[in-house]
């Protein structure tokens, strides 16, 4: 049953991300009044959460916050990316449930499904073998999430739903030269070597290993997609359904910024897993289907990257 965001209330949590940001920005040709708490409502504290609900009864609500990093940040505060999390999904949760929210959307994350899950990974993948032993703890809670949303969904009857994002990038996305990701990490190497006149960029491992991704505005229409046509217990995933190895990416990446140098390849570094491609078949059957094309997209998340540099 189509579910009509017209004149609805529609919390989004985590709206100040780069995920939250995009559906924001979505949401505002709905007709529909985006709902949003600031800092001093804590997420992981039941009582704020609900006191919150019970002051701007939204209708809808998308959760789309969640504590976030990488490799190296979840390794070093496990507690922290398990604890923050099942606290942040589930004090949400359960406070629409006591708000009669009518609809909510749960977001979780590709790199949830086991460490080798079939290529291209299919929604019923879940569950199937172990994780990724780097990413357990995230991965762990937002399990847990989807599984909240189908335990309400079974015992109450409540219309909640889980979407499951591949890889994202543009507006709003970290270009730290640290702790990024790989498309932004190559946006910010690429154009730091063409302003200092470099021959070279260098990309760890071989460059073979494939990656699928999508821009953030498409994965936030998507998202608008799933809440206003799918009711089902199922999490969903959202992809691009392409992927592409480093290598094209970097090269792509290169002739976005107009860097024209050579690419190295440090073969000493780790490839990690050879390919990570969502199946992305059961939302095309819904029909849906992306519309920013990777190298339009990519020259949109390297116009955001330069304003960011301008701003600082």
């Amino acid at each position: 049953m189509a579910y009509d965001l017209t004149g609805k209330r529609v919390y989004v949590a985590g709206h100040k991300g780069m995920v939250g940001s995009a559906i924001v920005r979505r949401l505002a040709s709905e007709g529909c009044e985006v709902l949003t708490a600031d800092r001093s409502v804590d997420l992981r504290e039941q009582a704020a959460v609900r006191e919150w609900y019970t002051a701007n009864k939204p209708d809808a609500v998308i959760v789309a916050a969640a504590k976030v990093g990488g490799i190296l940040a979840n390794d070093t505060y496990p507690a922290d990316f398990l604890y923050d999390n099942l606290m942040i999904e589930a004090n949400l949760i359960e406070a629409a449930f006591r708000n009669e929210v009518e609809k909510l959307l749960f977001l979780g994350s590709s790199c949830i499904y086991p460490k080798m899950a079939p290529q291209p990974i299919p929604e019923d993948a879940l569950l199937t073998g172990p994780l990724e032993p780097t990413n357990e703890w995230y991965a762990i809670a937002k399990i847990a999430g989807i599984k909240l949303c189908q335990a309400y969904r079974r015992q109450h009857g409540c219309d909640y739903i889980s979407a499951m994002p591949t890889n994202l990038y543009g507006p709003g996305d970290n270009f730290h030269p640290q702790n990024s990701h790989v498309l932004p990490a190559l946006i910010r190497k690429a154009h730091e070597a063409k302003e200092a006149g470099a021959d070279s960029i260098e990309i760890w491992g071989t460059g073979t290993p494939r990656r699928e991704f999508l821009h953030v505005d498409d994965l936030a229409d998507g998202c608008v997609f799933l809440l206003k046509t799918y009711s089902g217990e199922e999490h969903v995933n959202l992809g691009s359904g392409t992927d592409l190895p480093i290598i094209e990416l970097a090269e792509l990446v290169c002739e976005v910024v107009g860097f024209e140098g050579s690419i190295t390849r440090d073969t000493s570094k780790p490839d990690g897993t050879p390919r990570k491609l969502m199946s992305g078949d059961r939302i095309a059957g819904m029909g849906w289907e992306p519309k920013i094309g990777l190298k339009e997209g990519i020259a949109d998340a390297y116009r955001a990257f330069l304003q960011g540099e301008r701003k600082a």
